[in-house]
């Protein structure tokens, strides 16, 4: 019998999981209690000196990139990425040893478009080069998402869209170039949908030119404030437009996993996105549950509730 604060995914979940390619929404906040955090972290993020990635980096997209693992130096953040709900769920699928190798937010304001329909294994799509790497033979790929709504995901808002069982089958390469142009690749009709992929095309990437998505086996998933899903990055998702018919935003914020068997920007001294660079010198994976028995990759340590990860020394390293 499941105890009360045991979140494990049951046997049929794994199973469903493994299936699917998603699981949930699971319920982590009351709407008011993460209202209540989300309007005071906002107010944290603004203070942007412990962050990991600098204004100051290279290139004019470096700042798009500044508020990627804000859980490094925010103590709301630390605690999220650590939570027993989300992280009990992970092992039934990555095993008792997890990373938290990356964290991003996703707002959609009125009138913003849709995501378009995407799939990442490595996490080269813009640059070329892997950011994650299974072990040769082990046959894993991507990394387990969770995308929490900080705010009310509706259709109307731009809620998720998954395809469900699609995981199974990469219908992008990501070792081929995409090209970063905001002013041609923001908000292009797509099968009679707005959509766009952050200023790239994702289409850039398919390995069959001419196919496309089979949306009639689309599922919306809609998620009151505090609620989350989790994915495969593998998995066919995307998202509704923002219709405009509300002046609220939508905010997700999104957790990436992987066991700690996987190398994390293997040979890579910066992230190269949106048209920038950002050096990988105060960069660390967290170790969010069992140990690290690999060694691959440089490990910040979450000290005490409450309060983000601290320096090892001057040098900017994480402990």
């Amino acid at each position: 019998m499941r105890q009360p604060h045991d979140f494990r995914l049951t046997a049929h979940e794994v199973a469903q999981f493994h299936h699917n390619g998603f699981a949930g929404p699971f319920t982590l906040y009351e709407p008011e209690e993460i209202e209540q955090r989300w309007e005071r972290t906002r107010r944290e993020l603004m203070d942007r000196s412990g962050a990991v990635y600098r204004e100051e980096d290279d290139g004019e997209g470096a700042s798009n990139l500044s508020n990627y693992d804000r859980h490094l130096d925010n103590a709301f953040l630390a605690d999220h990425i650590t939570q027993p709900r989300i992280v009990d769920r992970l092992t039934g699928v990555l095993g008792p040893d997890v990373l938290c190798w990356r964290s991003d937010f996703f707002p959609k304001y009125p009138g913003n478009e849709g995501t378009d329909w995407h799939q990442a294994a490595t996490f080269a799509n813009a640059c070329g080069r892997p950011q994650i790497r299974w072990p040769q033979g082990s046959g894993g790929r991507g990394t387990l998402t969770v995308w929490c709504a900080f705010s009310d995901a509706t259709i109307e808002t731009g809620c998720l869209q998954f395809i469900p069982a699609s995981h199974r089958t990469m219908h992008y390469d990501e070792t081929k170039p995409m090209r970063y142009d905001p002013d041609r690749n923001i908000s292009v009709v797509k099968n009679g949908v707005r959509r766009g992929f952050f200023g790239y095309d994702y289409r850039e990437l398919q390995i069959d030119p001419g196919w496309q998505p089979n949306e009639s086996k689309a599922v919306s998933v809609e998620m009151r404030a505090g609620q989350f899903v989790m994915f495969w990055s593998t998995l066919l998702h995307a998202s509704h437009p923002h219709a405009g018919r509300t002046k609220k935003m939508r905010m997700g914020y999104s957790a990436r996993y992987v066991p700690t068997c996987v190398a994390l920007y293997p040979g890579l001294s910066q992230v190269e996105e949106y048209g920038g660079r950002a050096r990988l010198d105060r960069y660390a994976a967290v170790l969010v549950s069992g140990r690290d028995d690999f060694g691959h990759n440089r490990i910040a340590r979450h000290t005490t509730k409450g309060h983000p990860f601290r320096r090892r020394d001057g040098a900017g390293a994480w402990a």
